[in-house]
C-alpha cells in the first residue's frame, strides 16, 4: 500500500495514515514485544547506572536480526558477569581477550568504550548527570548533543583516537539510530516497553525516531518522509511530521514503522 499524494510536506497527516500509526502502535507497544527486542536488557536491572549502560552497549550491537542481537546482547552481559556497572569500575574490560562480539564489533571496541565510560562515571556518577552537566537536556536535538560530549571523553580517555564502531563521528549526517533508540529506551515512560529513568531530565517529547532501512522505507511509503538519505535531516525531518500527531510522544510511531515494516504490512 502507497500513498503517493501524501507526502510529508502536505500539512496534516490525512486521518487514515493517522490511523494506521496509532493502531499499530498499539498493537506493537506491548508487553509481548519485550521477549524478543534488545529492550529486554536493560529492563533487566534495577539500578540506573545498570540500566545505562546496558542500553547503550546493547544498542551499539543492534544490526542484523533481532534473534542474533539478544544473542550478541547475552554474549557480551555474560563478559560483564552481568553487573555492566561493577565490571566497567573495576577496570574488568582491560582483560578482556581478543574477539568480536558481534561481527563487527570487537573487544577493542569494547574496551574503547568503557575506558570513556569510565571516566564519565568516576566524574559523574551516572550517564545522566554527565548528560545534565553538558546540558543536554537545553539543546535543540539532544541525542546529537550527548554524542558529541561522549565522544570527547572516550577520545580523551583512549589517547586523543576516536572509534566510530563506539558512536558515531559525522554528526553533522548521522541519524544516530542507536543512540536515539536507546534514548527511547530510557527516556519514554508509558510503562509498557521504554523504561523511563531519565524523565528528570529529558521528556519523550525531545526525542527523534530511531531510523532505520525498515522505518525510512516504510515512512517513504506512507508518504511520511521525502528525504530518500536515510541520515540526520531525514530524522529530523520525520520526526517532525509525527510531532504533528503526538507533539508530547513523537517516537511512539517507532513501535508503528518499524513493525509495519518488518512484518511487510504496507
Amino acid at each position: 500500500m502507497t500513498h503517493p499524494a501524501h507526502t510529508a510536506h502536505a500539512g496534516a497527516i490525512p486521518s487514515d495514515i493517522a490511523e494506521l500509526l496509532d493502531q499499530a502502535a498499539r498493537r506493537i507497544n506491548s508487553p509481548e514485544f519485550i521477549g524478543s527486542d534488545p529492550v529486554q536488557f536493560p529492563r533487566r536491572f534495577t539500578s540506573l547506572q545498570d540500566i545505562e549502560i546496558t542500553a547503550l552497549l546493547s544498542a551499539t550491537i543492534a544490526w542484523g536480526n533481532r534473534t542474533m542481537i539478544c544473542r550478541n546482547c547475552e554474549k557480551m552481559l555474560r563478559l560483564m558477569d552481568w553487573q555492566p556497572h561493577a565490571y566497567l569500575l573495576d577496570e574488568g574490560y582491560e582483560d578482556l581477550p581478543d574477539g568480536n562480539i558481534p561481527r563487527t564489533f570487537f573487544a577493542a571496541d569494547m574496551r574503547h568504550y568503557l575506558r570513556g565510560l569510565n571516566r564519565i562515571y568516576r566524574r559523574h556518577g551516572s550517564l545522566m548527570e554527565f548528560a545534565r552537566s553538558r546540558q543536554v537536556h537545553l539543546h535543540e536535538t539532544p541525542a546529537w548533543k550527548l554524542v558529541e560530549a561522549m565522544n570527547h571523553e572516550l577520545r580523551e580517555a583512549n589517547g586523543g583516537v576516536a572509534d566510530s564502531r563506539c558512536l558515531p563521528q559525522n554528526l553533522d549526517n548521522t541519524a544516530l539510530k542507536r543512540i536515539n533508540m536507546a534514548l527511547r529506551w530510557l527516556v519514554r515512560d508509558d510503562g509498557i516497553v521504554d523504561l523511563g529513568v531519565w524523565r528528570p531530565l529529558l521528556s519523550p517529547s525531545q526525542l527523534f525516531i530511531p531510523l532505520d532501512v525498515h522505518v525510512g522505507n516504510t515512512a517513504r511509503s506512507l508518504g511520511l518522509l521525502t528525504r530518500r538519505a536515510n541520515d540526520r535531516r531525514a530524522v529530523l525531518e520525520l520526526t517532525s511530521v509525527l510531532r504533528t500527531l503526538r507533539p508530547d510522544d513523537p517516537v511512539l510511531y517507532d513501535y508503528a514503522l518499524f513493525g509495519l515494516g518488518v512484518n511487510k504490512e504496507i
